[in-house]
């Protein structure tokens, strides 16, 4: 259990994407529906899965993790901004803050890693078709899909540690609309240094990390499709990866321009824009860029 005998505060008030109040029943009905499309899509997508035959692969079986985490990973910010919409009092306790900085860094993380273990079930496909099964077997996968959730933890436990450490004995207003460390940072009355750096390489390194483990995947991906002599071949590699493709580039984007730059009030208004397209926008994107560049499962659907 985090010790409180560094801070002061024992609330925090989020002050949302903006303070026009006449603007918050309106954000309030369209991040409703977002969050709505969000569950019923990756949901959706879960249950075809699941009850399709020939979608019994690792390809699928990673799809159906990345959209539970997707499930998660946007349930762990919408109930309380939803709340906060109509809320004349937008406050979080300190140990909501808390965990709810450590589901969202565990879920980051994961979906991190997620996404360069379907990198590699693709490079496995593609590059060594011969032994695919072997390789990606069930137990692979398994693990596969494991360590970023045990990592992942591992990361967000530290995280909210040093975060528990700090002194919060001034305001408590956060300029957010969800428990974000940048403009926390901003309100505490301790030395940020370790924290700051703490934060900046372990975004950097998992950030990077994982995006490098895609990147070589593709690049191997991509020299064996190029040996294909058919054209036909080479369509129908390049589809088997095509949704992935889509998807690699607007998450880590995102990333890129939300945690890569100092704490100050300018990135902080920035990076709420760039926070709603990654909880937001991504999660409910996913399942539309895999169901509708994906042949086997446009022929489930039907």
């Amino acid at each position: 259990m985090f010790s409180l005998m560094h801070t002061l505060a024992t609330e925090f008030i989020l002050l949302g994407l903006t303070t026009h109040a006449k603007l918050q029943p309106i954000l309030f009905v369209v991040f409703l529906l977002i969050y709505l499309i969000t569950l019923t899509r990756n949901f959706g997508m879960i249950l075809l899965i699941r009850f399709t035959p020939w979608l019994q692969t690792p390809m699928y079986f990673f799809l159906t993790r990345l959209a539970c985490v997707d499930v998660f990973y946007s349930t762990n910010v919408s109930p309380q901004m939803l709340v906060n919409f109509l809320s004349e009092k937008k406050t979080i306790s300190y140990i909501g803050y808390l965990a709810q900085c450590f589901v969202f860094v565990t879920l980051l993380l994961t979906e991190y890693y997620m996404l360069g273990a379907m990198a590699y079930d693709r490079y496995m496909a593609i590059c060594n078709p011969l032994h695919y099964n072997s390789k990606m077997s069930r137990p692979v996968c398994i693990c596969l899909v494991t360590f970023p959730y045990l990592w992942g933890s591992m990361v967000g436990t530290m995280q909210v540690i040093l975060t528990s450490r700090l002194s919060f004995c001034g305001p408590n207003t956060i300029n957010h609309f969800f428990c974000s460390d940048p403009p926390l940072l901003m309100l505490t009355c301790s030395d940020t240094y370790i924290k700051q750096t703490a934060l900046f390489v372990s975004t950097e390194i998992n950030l990077t990390g994982s995006l490098l483990i895609t990147l070589t995947s593709y690049i191997f991906i991509f020299i064996t499709i190029l040996r294909i002599r058919s054209s036909e071949g080479q369509r129908k590699a390049f589809s088997t990866c095509g949704s992935h493709l889509t998807a690699v580039p607007m998450f880590y984007g995102s990333l890129f321009c939300m945690y890569l730059r100092p704490a100050n009030e300018q990135s902080v208004e920035q990076g709420k824009i760039v926070s709603v397209f990654c909880i937001f926008v991504s999660p409910m994107l996913n399942p539309f860029i895999y169901s509708l560049r994906n042949n086997d499962v446009k022929q489930a659907l039907r």
